[in-house]
């Protein structure tokens, strides 16, 4: 079997050269990473979050978060504080500025990702949403049959 067949493969091709179209607007134009931009797109819309929410939510590991969230503290775009429930996490939110920047950002990056999602046929965008959304669905599937198989042995 050859690599480019490999369907893996293809779905991590084909995400890396999306993300890395939209971080022409964000990256080139802003100077963010696409680790700080995730955070920013979270905390954006909430009031705060944890360090393992963020973690968990976008994919990223702690060393990754941890950066990304120092980074963008120290452009000013989010605060950190320390959660009272468990003092090892931290919670972070939004400042007024990153709501700003946010705001003037995502109008673009959507701009950007409508363009390459309109250069393909209607039927082929439908085609795709469905088979994410199966695919989605057939991968929580598998863990949860393989978690029930883990704690019931």
């Amino acid at each position: 079997m050859q690599l480019d067949g490999f369907f893996p493969y293809r779905l991590a091709i084909a995400a890396e050269a999306f993300s890395r179209s939209l971080m022409k607007v964000y990256g080139r134009r802003y100077g963010l990473s696409r680790e700080e931009w995730r955070l920013l797109f979270l905390l954006a819309g909430v009031d705060a979050m944890s360090s393992l929410e963020l973690g968990q939510r976008t994919t990223l590991d702690k060393v990754q978060v941890s950066r990304a969230a120092q980074r963008l503290e120290e452009k000013g775009l989010i605060s950190r504080a320390i959660a009272a429930s468990d003092r090892r996490l931290r919670l972070y939110s939004c400042t007024e500025q990153g709501k700003a920047l946010f705001a003037e950002i995502l109008p673009q990056v959507e701009t950007q990702a409508s363009g390459i999602l309109q250069a393909m046929p209607e039927t082929d965008r439908a085609a795709l949403e469905r088979g994410l959304a199966a695919l989605l669905v057939a991968i929580d599937s598998v863990h949860t049959i393989a978690d029930e198989t883990q704690h019931s042995a």
